[in-house]
Parts: C-alpha cells; structure tokens; sequence
C-alpha cells in the first residue's frame, strides 16, 4: 500500500534553507513502532504522520516522532502540515486563502490560521497550547559550558540565566553573552550526558540563545542540541521558541501591549531559519501567544509500504 508524503522546508520561504520536514499524509492505522521507524528513515530533526480525528471540527490529528522518540507538541511540524493541508484541501477555491483550522496533538488542539498568496511560500501561525512555565531544578553550570565548549563566565547576559521552560515541551534555556560566544558552540553530547538535568523523564535539550543576530531584524539568535530527541544540531525549533516566550518575559519584564519578535537560528548550519514570535502581554502576565512562519515544499511522493 502507497502513502503519500512531502517535505517541506518550514520557517523558510526559500528551498533548501529552514528546518525539513517530512509530513505522510496517510498515517491512520500505522503502528508507533512503524512510525517510528519511518522517522529513522526519513532522518529529519521531525516527521509528521497526518491521522484522522475523532473530532469532526478538527483538521486532523497528528502524530510527531523525532528520530530518537515521539513528541506531544512541536513548532515547526505544526506550521509545515498546517500550510501542506491547505495546499491539497480539495475544496480550495483558488490559489489563494485564508483559513483558521484546528489540529489535534497529543499537547491539545492547536488553532492554527493558514495564508496562501499566488507565488509565495505559504505562511502559517498557531496559537501556544500551552503558556510556558519554568521548571526549578539544580543546574550544573560548569558542566553545561564544559559540554558547549564554552567557558562558564559565558552563560548569562544582562539578567538573563540558565533556566527550565517549557510550553508543552521543556527545555534547558542557555543564554550566552553574545553572538560569536554562540557561534563558537563546539557542542559535545558525552558532557551534555553527564551535566545536563533530566526533565520529566527526559535528558534537556540544549536550547542557546543571545540577543541580536547575524539578520539586522532578528532579536534573538538561537542554536538548539538534543541527544535524547536524535537530533545533533536542530535548523529550527518553534516547541523552544514557545519555551523561550516564557524566559523572554520573565528576564526581560515586558510592559503590556503587543511584542513581536524574530528569533533567527539555522544560521551556522547554512540552514537560516526565521521563527515568528507574538506576545500580548496583559496585566504583566502573558494573555496570548503564538508562533508563525513560511513554508515551501521541496519534494512529493509515494512511500512503498
């Protein structure tokens, strides 16, 4: 039996840049260990299988496996099936469209809202599922600049710390002083192993990140490193990004009003990748936040199953 798929390059509206991404749109009925095994094949930071929902006022429900595990919530497969669903929605009037539909993770539902403009890239946002909140746990920090090859003196900027956040997703959040300290990660999973904290069962992901960045519009810049997840080094990570909202706020003290914010990572991968970040931030607490970005499609086909 053949199943349909496509890669996606997300966070991107050029090919071969951004974060890949398979999405097999004939998931029902796949095994975990199928789908897992699918992941392996592919060999992409993320692999979506599109399943049908029970909930009829769903788009669709989807599963998300990382080469080393499945995932409840992700950023960037969010964004990637929502824009390829739109793309091949029989029923599409035109080329171009807007739409706000609903996808079932294992997170939630996620409400999503699609663009589609006539020789662009396809541009998709979703709301957080959940509000990040940080995690309290003791951290080594010399072993955790020990693994990033970088030196302890380097973690930290203005009051910004090392810190657990999570969204759906936790995540050890690494601020270094500045842009060449993260470019100059020389990142060792063997340290990571023996320093970093388990989180909910789970080894942290290292997700680093200073002010600033290589693109004059980017407030951030971001590198993103899981062994647990099976990925070395990650293009773009939207499931961090909604982690890092909650740092963001926290450390920087945001005043009420809208925050948009650019987070750029990829970079040192040649992969540049540019994440949408919007805070609304009411009564110095987070009332609404969402994440959004292009997506263009590389490849299609059928896998032979």
């Amino acid at each position: 039996m053949g199943m349909r798929y496509a890669i996606y390059d997300v966070f991107t509206a050029t090919r071969l840049a951004g974060n890949p991404l398979a999405v097999v749109f004939d998931g029902d009925g796949l095994s975990d260990e199928t789908m897992q095994a699918l992941a392996q094949e592919f060999n992409l930071s993320e692999t979506v299988f599109v399943q049908t929902s029970t909930n009829p006022a769903h788009a669709a429900s989807l599963r998300i496996f990382t080469p080393g595990r499945e995932l409840p919530f992700a950023g960037h497969p969010t964004v990637g099936t929502a824009v390829a669903l739109a793309e091949l929605d029989p029923n599409r009037p035109g080329p171009e469209l807007d739409m706000v539909c609903v996808l079932e993770e294992k997170v939630g539902p996620v409400r999503c809202a699609v663009r589609l403009r006539e020789g662009e890239a396809g541009f998709a946002e979703f709301d957080l599922p959940r509000t990040p909140n940080s995690i309290e746990l003791p951290l080594d920090r010399q072993g955790l600049a020990d693994a990033l090859g970088v030196k302890v003196s380097d973690l930290g900027f203005e009051n910004h710390a090392v810190s657990i956040w999570s969204a759906g997703v936790p995540f050890l959040m690494l601020p270094l002083h500045n842009l060449a300290a993260v470019q100059a990660i020389e990142f060792d999973p063997t340290l990571w192993e023996r320093a970093a904290p388990f989180v909910e069962g789970r080894l942290a992901s290292a997700y680093v990140y200073c002010r600033g960045g290589v693109h004059h519009a980017a407030k951030f810049h971001a590198r993103m490193f899981s062994p647990d997840m099976g990925i070395p080094e990650d293009p773009a990570t939207g499931g961090a990004a909604a982690a890092l909202a909650g740092a963001i706020h926290h450390y920087d003290a945001l005043p009420d009003g809208h925050h948009p914010i650019l987070i750029e990572q990829g970079v040192e991968m040649g992969r540049p990748s540019f994440i949408h970040l919007h805070l609304d931030i009411k009564e110095s607490t987070i009332a609404r936040a969402r994440i959004g970005g292009q997506a263009v499609r590389v490849a299609s086909g059928i896998l032979d199953m």
